[in-house]
Formats: structure tokens, C-alpha cells, sequence
């Protein structure tokens, strides 16, 4: 059981930093800012996975203010275990040097790893937002309490906080 989980990581692992590439596609795109939310605790369901979230975005450029967004991160593919929350962070990229105010709400895909066993780690590499304009890149592999593996597809819908 052990080897089949390491290769299950192993496998993640590869599947989600080979992805970068893909979210960065369209020409020069520029960091407008870091988004990080803090994951509520969850529960997988062997084929799909749910986890909803609090968010922050905070601009690049200091005379913009932050923004609270709600968000829930959907997986489907292998998702079995429990989560204690975490946190995730991710560097928001855009083909303009500016977003306006709200432009993170919307849906975003891509690929995403974790497994955790006590202390967990994890990533997510997503596109999507405002008309597919923005590119959600992790900067730090997540942060969580979990006794979980999780690997395949995600969906992250983001939506402002009110």
C-alpha cells in the first residue's frame, strides 16, 4: 500500500509542476498580485472532492486595495481521506499590468496533487477567471493537517465575499 501511495504522489507531483507551462500559454503575462485562502476542513469522496475556502487578493500595486473573494475547489479523480483545512497561495498572472476590482470572481481548471499524512502538501496549477484572462500559478506547495491523497482535476469557482 505504501509504494502504491508514494507512486500516487510521485505521479501527482510530476503531473502538477509539468503544468505551469500551460497556465503561462498566452503571451507576456505579468504577476498582478497574490491570492491565499484558507481551506475549511473536508472530507473526500474516493472519486470526487470538495473544499470550500476563504479568500484574499492582494494587488501588486499598493494604491489598489484587497479583495475578499469566497471560493470552493472541486477534484475530480482520486480524492479519499480527511482534511483539517490549510492554506493554499497562489501568484495571479494576467496579460495586463492591472485588473479591476472583482475580475478574480469567476470559474478556473486545471491539475492538482496532494497527499497528506499527518502534515500534508499539495498543489494547484489553474486558469480561468474573467473571460480565461488569468492564471492562478502556486507559489508554495499548500499547507494542510490531512490523512488524505488526492490527484486529478480540479475546478476552483471564485466568487466575491460580501
Amino acid at each position: 500500500m505504501t509504494k502504491y501511495v508514494g507512486s500516487l504522489f510521485a505521479a501527482a507531483v510530476a503531473m502538477v509542476f509539468a503544468v505551469p507551462a500551460i497556465a503561462q500559454a498566452p503571451g507576456n503575462w505579468t504577476q498582478v498580485g497574490m491570492l491565499t485562502c484558507k481551506l475549511n476542513p473536508s472530507i473526500g469522496f474516493i472519486i470526487a472532492g470538495h473544499q470550500s475556502m476563504e479568500c484574499r487578493y492582494v494587488p501588486s500595486n499598493p494604491a489598489n486595495p484587497p479583495q475578499a473573494y469566497q471560493g470552493a475547489l472541486n477534484t475530480v479523480g482520486i480524492d479519499i481521506g480527511i482534511s483539517a483545512g490549510g492554506v493554499l497561495g497562489w501568484a495571479v498572472l494576467a496579460p495586463t499590468v492591472g485588473i479591476p476590482a472583482g475580475a478574480l470572481a469567476g470559474e478556473y481548471v486545471g491539475a492538482s496533487g496532494d497527499l497528506g499524512i499527518g502534515l500534508g502538501a499539495g498543489a494547484n496549477v489553474l486558469i480561468g477567471g474573467s473571460g480565461r484572462t488569468v492564471a492562478l500559478q502556486p507559489v508554495s506547495l499548500e499547507g494542510s493537517v490531512a490523512v488524505n491523497v488526492a490527484l486529478g482535476v480540479s475546478g476552483l469557482k471564485l466568487r466575491p465575499a460580501l
